[in-house]
């Protein structure tokens, strides 16, 4: 059984701009600076060389996963949804440590999305998961490494 790789369409949009930028810009050059490498005589000590090639494999790489990724992604658009409150895969959801009453705000995405500057968490981040299928209302146990945390789901937007 092939893997799916769950994302919002912004995601997927930005790991096919990444893929694109991969291999029309950084590979062209890389193959260039591997070209004027090999031109400069013994492959064998040609530290240029060497490293230009690694960086061919490498880009040549992520290239390939981000194709895979693509290929095999399955697209959540949020916005076509109906809305009832329900956490889900793309929602954005707002939560109130219990103990602190801190509240912070996170958009579950996937995990090529995954920004915590962003307030961007994957749908398989301990939060994100215990969260899923939950309303407003309901409070979810998020362990930690210093114990657990409880948190009540305030808020579920679909934007």
């Amino acid at each position: 059984m092939i893997e799916r790789f769950p994302m919002t369409k912004e995601g997927y949009e930005e790991l096919l701009k990444e893929r694109n930028h991969l291999k029309d810009d950084i590979l062209p050059k890389i193959l260039k600076e591997v070209q004027i490498a090999r031109e400069h005589g013994d492959l064998s000590e040609n530290a240029e060389y060497k490293f230009g090639k690694e960086a061919q494999r490498n880009t040549e790489r992520k290239i390939g996963e981000i194709a895979f990724k693509l290929i095999n992604s399955e697209i959540i658009d949020i916005k076509s949804l109906p809305e009832d409150d329900v956490v889900i895969f793309g929602a954005t959801v707002t939560f109130i440590n219990k103990e602190t009453k801190e509240t912070i705000k996170y958009k579950i995405v996937g995990e090529d999305e995954a920004d915590l500057e962003q307030n961007k968490i994957s749908y398989l981040a301990p939060v994100a998961k215990n969260a899923i299928g939950k309303e407003p209302g309901d409070i979810i146990k998020v362990p930690t490494a210093n114990g657990i945390i409880e948190y009540e789901i305030d808020d579920v937007k679909y934007i």
